[in-house]
């Protein structure tokens, strides 16, 4: 591959070098979110900034691990994780907002995937569509041990992924609206718990890259409550899932460890 970099030493678009970041990385869309998110590590430091990938390293328990953003959407989370796996990570967990699709997922609820639907484009250059988007089974469970850890209400299932937000919101304004609206109503029907943009992409890559991935998603509220008249509360409050997604961290580096 051509070094876009000319030889300066970091990744093109993370501008990370190797030993900047732990093999333990959180994942938030929002780049105005990590600098808040290091809070929660001991000695936070500043990496790198460029385009929509900011990073910060600390510690936790002593093992150096870190919080980066991807934006939004599939083709900047398979970048951000292609560029932090270089730099030697490869255990990640996504920490997102959604909105929910079964009625008894609420907002303020959170929601921990343990797969995505495939129903955006970046996976599809890594993998035919038969292959299944699944989080990894033991990051998986350290984020429900940490939810309930953390007493949070939680659901466990799969999310729907998506390439267009108002796709999902104004279907019936879309020239396509009339596959739009079929397919959200087979996703509902098949149980899916709730929509967002970047999971199933990070699980594929993950696979394909060999990392541990998982993600935990607020509910910010459920367009499917709106729809039938009950009441649906909004939440954007993502302190539960920080907490969460930190304390399956704290499992995970315990459960490493003693295993070697």
């Amino acid at each position: 591959m051509v070094d876009y970099t000319e030889g300066a030493g970091f990744e093109y678009h993370t501008h990370i070098r190797p030993g900047e970041v732990g093999r333990y990385v959180l994942l938030t869309g929002d780049p105005g979110r990590c600098e808040e998110i290091s809070g929660y590590f001991d000695e936070p430091r500043f990496v790198a900034y460029n385009r929509e990938y900011n990073t910060y390293t600390g510690f936790l328990g002593g093992v150096q691990v870190s919080v980066s953003s991807m934006g939004i959407g599939g083709p900047s989370t398979a970048i951000g994780v292609e560029e932090l796996v270089h730099c030697g990570a490869d255990t990640f967990i996504r920490m997102g907002t959604s909105g929910g699709m079964q009625e008894d997922v609420i907002g303020g609820d959170i929601v921990i995937a343990n797969g995505a639907i495939r129903a955006e484009g970046t996976s599809k250059e890594y993998a035919p569509i038969e292959y299944p988007a699944v989080a990894n089974f033991d990051v998986t469970c350290a984020l429900v041990e940490a939810a309930k850890r953390q007493n949070a209400k939680y659901h466990v299932g799969v999310a729907q992924c998506k390439d267009s937000f108002f796709g999902q919101h104004e279907p019936a304004t879309k020239p396509v609206g009339y596959e739009l609206i079929n397919k959200w109503d087979a996703w509902v029907k098949c149980g899916a718990l709730c929509s967002e943009m970047e999971s199933s992409t990070l699980f594929i890559v993950g696979d394909y890259l060999r990392a541990r991935c998982g993600a935990v998603l607020l509910v910010c509220a459920n367009q499917e409550r709106a729809k039938k008249g009950l009441p649906n509360p909004q939440a954007h409050d993502m302190e539960i899932v920080y907490k969460t997604a930190v304390d399956a961290l704290k499992i995970l580096i315990q459960q490493d460890r003693a295993g070697g």
